[in-house]
C-alpha cells in the first residue's frame, strides 16, 4: 500500500512540474507578443509566483505572475508583469518606457 501511495505522489509531482513548463512556455510566448506588439526587445523571462486557487471561470487551476523585461533603446530595461490563470493571459502591466524611432 505504501508503495501504491509513492507512486501516485510521484507521478503528481512530474505532473505539476511537466504543466507548470507549458504556462512557463506560454508565458514567454504572450510576452514575446507583447514586446512585438510595442516594438521592444525582450530580454527575459522569469516566474515570479505561482499558486493553486480558484480561477475565474470557476475552476481550480494555477494563477502565475511573469515578469519579463524589454528594451527600448539598447540601454534602459523595464520590467513588465504579466498575470496567467493556467495558460490563459488575463492581464498584462506594462510600465512607461521610452520610444525610439
Amino acid at each position: 500500500m505504501t508503495t501504491l501511495w509513492l507512486f501516485i505522489l510521484t507521478l503528481t509531482v512530474c505532473g505539476f512540474f511537466w504543466y507548470s513548463r507549458e504556462i512557463a512556455e506560454a508565458a514567454r510566448e504572450h510576452a514575446a507578443q507583447q514586446c512585438e506588439k510595442l516594438n521592444v526587445q525582450l530580454l527575459s523571462v522569469a516566474c515570479q509566483k505561482r499558486r493553486v486557487g480558484v480561477l475565474k471561470n470557476g475552476k481550480l487551476g494555477i494563477k502565475s505572475q511573469f515578469l519579463f523585461e524589454f528594451s527600448s533603446d539598447r540601454d534602459t530595461a523595464y520590467k513588465g508583469t504579466l498575470y496567467l490563470e493556467n495558460q490563459l493571459l488575463v492581464k498584462i502591466d506594462v510600465p512607461p518606457h521610452r520610444i525610439v524611432e
